[in-house]
């Protein structure tokens, strides 16, 4: 079979295949995912992006779906572990990154609760679902989901390439290796030691996922390439980084050549990707989805801004818009159609099932294991709408950009709660889409309606939420 089909004969063809036949398995679509480290949702040319230039994410957008409404968790370990799981990450107590979540601060005036760290082994990741059914499983870059005893090969991954406990490298130049740039921690990415001088960390993870696609056959495989770009540290090529400088012009919301050069990088390793699976002539039985873990990183990185989520506000680790909402490409051939555009709500978790979907798996053995819901529909018609109340949002911990805090989006209405005194913040997201007017006091009816929603599922969830420090004194200005 060379071409996706979406229909039920399809599906149920795919689920009754054999899995010890190659000729069988091959019959099932491979899967590309790319996942971009603090990527703002305005950072792509195809979502805005007036400085950087991203020529083949936009052409992936045109031959695909491109959703204007896709949201993630607001910093990056939470949200793969939805990718992974399906689950809501506040479910799985999986809510602040890696390193922080056995080490809450202790003089705020909330204490954030100490977290799951390691990805449970008795959750079935979309990996293992795959790897099941015949699927040659590959993480190459960023895992960030536990220690050693919890890295991919445990997790389903056939291959792991460079994935550790670690959320940033120490550089993206080769050996890619030191200390001092996270404290006096000696960090690396393994299995990238045979590299050359200058040689860029996110082209070289590139030619490691060229190398299982290559390597493939006629197994179908799952790759997901999980990119350390564009998280600090803000390195870029020094040609690129000219480019940039270059056209740098008043009036731009983006403003720093270092990150608009890394951004080009990684559109550049989405084009070979997709190049190569052309050259492979597997591209028609190919599925692409590229998306982002959290909202840009809107701090400083050597005294220069990382960038501009503009026209949302803030960015990574908070709950606006900003933090939450995420470029999110999706080419499914035969199933999309190309160049068009969705804007119903979806979250990260809703990925892994629609994978399992469309790679034939079925659900009705384990359908209580899933938070998230099937987007096939909308890829169908992304006019469709899911059966869906409200997509919600949990970050009990403290980030320069927000302190502890809850939302919910229902429909175009969001509500934010803050934890530490319970103010809460409403906005109509149609008509602004920058959250500047809080309507939480001119429609209190409407934001009881939604602060209940949020305790209702923050309780069915079993969610952990920040206690108050006895040992915190209110001092002037905090």
């Amino acid at each position: 079979m060379r071409t996706l089909k979406a229909s039920t004969s399809w599906l149920c063809l795919a689920c009754c295949l054999s899995v010890t036949s190659t000729a069988e398995t091959v019959k099932r679509p491979n899967i590309v995912l790319i996942l971009a480290d603090d990527l703002g949702w305005s950072d792509l040319g195809c979502y805005g992006a007036d400085l950087h230039e991203t020529p083949h994410l936009d052409r992936l957008a045109r031959s695909g779906l491109r959703f204007t409404n896709a949201y993630s968790a607001s910093v990056c370990s939470p949200t793969r572990a939805s990718l992974m799981t399906g689950k809501h990450y506040a479910g799985l107590h999986m809510t602040i990154w890696y390193e922080a979540s056995q080490d809450p601060p202790l003089d705020r005036r909330l204490i954030p609760p100490r977290t799951v760290n390691n990805l449970p082994h008795d959750e079935t990741t979309i990996a293992k679902r795959l790897q099941a059914v015949g699927y040659r499983t590959a993480l190459i870059g960023k895992w960030h989901l536990g220690d050693a005893q919890h890295y991919p090969e445990t997790h389903g991954f056939d291959i792991n390439i460079g994935g550790t406990l670690w959320g940033a490298p120490a550089s993206y130049f080769f050996p890619y290796r030191g200390a001092g740039r996270f404290g006096g921690e000696f960090r690396y990415v393994p299995h990238l030691e045979l590299g050359r001088p200058d040689e860029y960390l996110t082209d070289r993870l590139t030619d490691e996922a060229i190398k299982v696609i290559d390597a493939a056959g006629e197994q179908p495989f799952f790759l997901y390439l999980a990119h350390h770009a564009v998280h600090t540290p803000i390195e870029a090529k020094a040609d690129l980084t000219t480019h940039y400088q270059q056209k740098l012009a008043p009036g731009l919301r983006h403003q720093n050549p270092k990150y608009a050069a890394m951004t080009d990088s990684l559109d550049q390793s989405v084009g070979r990707v997709l190049e190569r699976l052309e050259h492979n002539k597997i591209a028609d039985r190919t599925i692409v989805i590229f998306l982002s873990d959290n909202g840009g990183h809107i701090g400083k990185f050597d005294d220069v801004t990382c960038t501009n989520n503009a026209p949302l506000r803030s960015g990574k680790g908070s709950l606006y818009e900003g933090g939450v909402r995420v470029p999110l490409l999706v080419r499914a051939p035969g199933v999309t159609t190309n160049g068009v555009v969705c804007n119903e709500p979806i979250m990260a978790a809703d990925l892994p099932v629609t994978i399992a979907q469309l790679a034939g798996l079925t659900r009705t053995q384990d359908s209580h294991a899933w938070d998230g819901q099937n987007l096939e529909p909308l890829l169908h018609d992304p006019n469709a709408k899911l059966k869906r109340t409200a997509l919600y949002f949990h970050y009990p911990h403290y980030y320069p950009t927000t302190t502890p805090a809850s939302a919910i989006r229902a429909d175009n209405w969001k509500l934010i709660e803050y934890l530490e005194d319970g103010r809460t913040e409403l906005y109509d997201l149609a008509k602004d889409i920058g959250e500047k007017d809080n309507l939480a006091s001119s429609q209190p009816e409407r934001a009881t309606q939604l602060k209940e929603m949020l305790h209702a599922w923050r309780q069915a969830a079993k969610v952990q939420m920040p206690e108050p420090n006895p040992s915190f004194e209110s001092k002037p200005g905090r």
